[in-house]
Parts: structure tokens; sequence; C-alpha cells
């Protein structure tokens, strides 16, 4: 992975070069921005620089390290990310036991890829990721090991955001006394909820999100499509590239998620109670992460039919279905309701995510719906 492969992104590619550059690199650093903007491939392709045999501030891609780099199997390369207990197993899970799969993900996308997507890979729906205290005591052990290749070791943290107290507290102590020319690349979505403690001991490069030019010329560079097409793929991706692989796959989910906000918005605009208790009961038998992905969806389309009754175009980020559909809808959508229809789904994705009984959860919020559509 080379820094001419991470889309966009010029100014911190240009930070990581000065840091090489000048042989000053931090030895904790983190890198935030939106799901889909390139923190991931961004840390592959410095961590690639870092171990590159023959210097300099791009990998030179042909030595021994760069080709071991490549394929996420140098030995002075190491990564974290979130896992799961498999049924039966009775030691802890670590992210050693999902390397074979974290690296082939990793070759076909390029590190361009989301949480529900690994959730998808590993076969996991309903049990919650977690970054293990397990896995800080093998931190501990593998970066106390001297280098395989004389120069640095690298640990990417994928989502540390994921670790327990207990284990950022572990983590703690190798942040503070790093090995020599050890470099930390923490790789967050959400940095606000990391221990102030971490965030205080890294230092922190914030990803903006990708332009929709950006977006544009990768789509006809990388997949080959013709301009109008990318440019309309582009716009509705919102800055994430990953977003934007999602819009040129076949999705069911997004058409699934579509069919249910209709339907659930018609039923509560007519007030069919025992409709809306059967579309409760379909949503709950979901597994939990795709619940949370539709109240994810539920929040944007609420936004888009919002700002859709500003008429300006610029500002929409809708397909052509959704955007037939906002014709009818966005006028229910208006200043008295907005706050109070987001705020009923962001408490509804706390409780899923909560392990609240989801039947309730969902028919709590329908029946919420009838009173809000109607303000």
């Amino acid at each position: 992975m080379n820094f001419s492969d991470v889309i966009g992104q010029e100014e911190v590619k240009a930070q990581l070069r000065r840091q090489i550059a000048a042989g000053h690199v931090p030895h904790a650093q983190l890198f935030c921005g939106p799901e889909g903007c390139g923190t991931l491939p961004m840390a592959l392709a410095f961590a690639t620089a870092l171990l590159c045999q023959n210097g300099g501030e791009e990998p030179c891609g042909a030595c021994p390290g760069c080709k071991m780099a490549a394929k996420g199997a140098h030995p002075d390369l190491h990564f974290v990310f979130p896992v799961y207990k498999r049924a039966g197993q009775t030691t802890p899970a670590v992210s050693d036991q999902f390397l074979d799969t974290w690296r082939e993900m990793l070759a076909e996308s390029g590190g361009y890829f989301d949480r529900a997507e690994w959730l998808g890979r590993i076969g996991v729906e309903n049990q919650q990721l977690l970054i293990s205290v397990a896995e800080s005591d093998l931190i501990l052990r593998k970066l106390s090991l001297k280098s395989g290749q004389g120069g640095y070791k690298v640990m990417i943290v994928w989502l540390p955001e994921l670790m327990n107290v207990e284990t950022a507290n572990k983590l703690l102590k190798i942040l503070e006394e790093p090995p020599s020319e050890t470099a930390f690349i923490l790789v967050s979505d959400h940095p606000d909820s990391l221990l102030a403690t971490i965030r205080s001991r890294t230092q922190r490069i914030d990803f903006r999100p990708l332009t929709d030019t950006d977006i544009m010329q990768a789509l006809m560079k990388r997949n080959a499509l013709e301009e109008a097409d990318a440019k309309v793929v582009a716009r509705l991706s919102e800055g994430s590239y990953v977003r934007a692989l999602r819009q040129l796959q076949v999705n069911e989910d997004t058409a699934l998620f579509f069919d249910m906000f209709v339907l659930l918005m018609r039923m509560s605009y007519m007030r069919k109670i025992k409709d809306m208790h059967e579309w409760a009961e379909r949503v709950a038998s979901w597994g939990r992460e795709r619940q949370k992905n539709f109240i994810d969806y539920c929040q944007r389309l609420v936004r888009e039919n919002f700002m859709y009754n500003f008429q300006k175009p610029e500002l929409n980020y809708m397909s052509r279905q959704e955007a037939e559909f906002a014709v009818r809808f966005a006028r229910f959508v208006n200043e008295r309701n907005v706050i109070g229809i987001m705020n009923e789904l962001s408490d509804a994705r706390r409780d899923i995510a909560q392990n609240v009984n989801p039947k309730m959860v969902f028919f709590d919020f329908a029946l919420k719906m009838i009173v809000l559509l109607i303000q």
C-alpha cells in the first residue's frame, strides 16, 4: 500500500511524509475521521513506508519489507481489531484468531471497508464486537520482542473505541513508555468515545470526508465508471468511498430499509396500530447490527426529507426512488417535528445497542410517529 493508493487526503499525506523525512515519527498517533474517508488505508500506507527497507517518504513497493507489508504479513506489522467470542470457545477472543480473514479483507478492499462489512465477513450478526483485555496482554508481549527486520515495529489498532476500560488502561502503560522505534496508529471513527487518557497520549490527525471529485475520479479509475454515473454515485456517498462502493453493489438491505421506512410512515399516518405491531415484530426479528443499520438509514432519510423542503437540490443526497418518495413525504418532516423524530431514532439506536427488547423499542417508536407526523 502506497500513499498514492489512498484516495484524496493530500494534506494528511504531506504531514506524514514530513514526519518520515524529518525522522520524527510520533510513537502514537490517532487517525480520526468518518467511515470511508481513508483512515485505515492511510495507516497501512504509513506503516509500509516505515517498514520499507529502502527508506524514503514513499514506500518503494519492491523491497521485501514492502512486499510483506502489502500482504499484511510483515513480522513487525501487527494488527488489533474488534472480534467476538465464537460459540463454545473457552479462551478469550483476540485478533490473531481472525488474522487470515483480516488479511483477505485488506487485500480485497485496500482497507476501504467499515464495521458492518467486517461483521459480515466474520459471520457475526447478534454478537457485539469488542477488543478484550486479553488483546492488551498480547500487544505488550509482541512489542516487547526485538524487531524482526531491525527497524520499526508498527501496531495498527482499528476501532480502538471498542476497547473496554480495562483494556484501555493496560494499553496506557505502553503508550506512556513505548519501546524505541515503535509506532502505534490508532484508527478511530468515534474518537470521543476513547478514554481521555488514551487521547492525551496520542498525536491526533483529523481526516475530512472525501470530496465528490475525489470519489468520482476514484470510481472512474478503479471501477471503470462513466463520468456521469460516477458523479451520481459520488454525490450519494456523503464523503465515503465505502458508501460509494456499496452503491455499486446490489444492496438488498437498502431496498428493504426503504420499503420498511415507507411502510411505517404510511401506517403511522393512517394509525393502523395492529399493522404497526406486526411491522415492529418483523424488524425485531433481524439481527442487532442490522437493526442499528436500519435506524441509521431512517435518520438519513428523515434528514434528507427535511432538507428537501428548502428546494436546494445541491444539499440532497438521495437515490431516484428516495427522491420520488420525498416529493410526497417531505412536507411531513418540518421544523416542528424533525428534532423530535431524530431524537426518538437516536434513543431507539441506544436501546438496541444496550440489548433492550427490540419489539418494545420499535413498537414504541412506531407509536410515537403517529403524534410526531401530525405536528
